[in-house]
């Protein structure tokens, strides 16, 4: 049984495994920078206080604030993507998409940060956290209901073009002789003498 609001038939199949994959490649990706260990002489405190690490970026100014800030905001926004193509419904409404996929995000940048305290060289910065989140949140706001927009037009386009091929050339309405009304000995029964 199909959901309803996704996509039809072999295309929503072909929007979720792609999805999927991807997702699936992305993370393995994210897994593998954010999670190997690093050589590192010294590591910096964890950072608890929300805007620190943001703070000292832009302290730095530039270039490198924009490098720094930009590499936490784009290491997970393809999940604000990835997440609803791998999902497939075509008509879904923003506001709760948009919040199952932060959700999502927040809780695989926490998960992230989790298993970084256990890695040589990585600390766990609530700043990275934020960043990720407002990441995904971006990326979903700017290309998903664009691209779910595009893809309803598409398929309702096949689907006028399907129904316009299917439907047969119509000829001559038939018509049907009239009939004449019966004479009435004809339904009368027949009388006994």
């Amino acid at each position: 049984m199909q959901r309803q609001g996704s996509v039809g038939g072999s295309a929503a199949i072909r929007v979720r495994v792609t999805g999927g994959l991807l997702l699936v490649a992305h993370l393995g990706l994210v897994a593998w920078l954010s999670l190997r260990p690093l050589d590192v002489p010294w590591v910096m405190p964890a950072n608890l206080h929300p805007f620190a690490t943001i703070r000292a970026d832009l302290a730095l100014g530039g270039l490198e604030a924009a490098r720094r800030i930009g590499e936490g905001l784009g290491l997970l926004a393809p999940l604000g993507v990835l997440l609803p193509m791998a999902h497939g419904r075509l008509r879904a409404s923003l506001v709760p998409s948009l919040m199952r996929t932060v959700a999502a995000g927040v809780l695989i940048s926490l998960g992230i940060a989790l298993l970084q305290t256990g890695v040589p060289g990585r600390v766990v910065d609530v700043d990275a956290l934020l960043l990720n989140t407002a990441g995904v949140a971006l990326a979903h706001l700017a290309v998903v209901p664009a691209g779910r927009f595009r893809l309803r037009r598409r398929a309702e386009r096949r689907q006028h073009t399907a129904v316009r091929q299917e439907e047969p050339a119509q000829g001559r309405t038939p018509t049907i002789p009239r009939v004449g009304i019966a004479p009435w000995s004809d339904a009368l029964p027949p009388s006994s003498p």
